[in-house]
């Protein structure tokens, strides 16, 4: 499940270390259109979005 950082509205996988504090979310943001989208390393044992959905 993905998780938004409440520090800077970033999105990571529930098992990230990169943030702090977060809130589970059940969708990605509309402005992630493509797994380039999301910046985090913890996407890329993903391939596509497709995947995380």
């Amino acid at each position: 499940m993905p998780v938004m950082a409440s520090d800077d509205f970033s999105v990571h996988t529930d098992d990230c270390d990169r943030f702090d504090d977060g809130m589970p979310i059940s969708d990605l943001p509309d402005e992630v259109g493509s797994i380039d989208d999301l910046d985090c390393e913890c996407w890329s044992a993903f391939d596509s979005l497709a995947e995380i959905e």
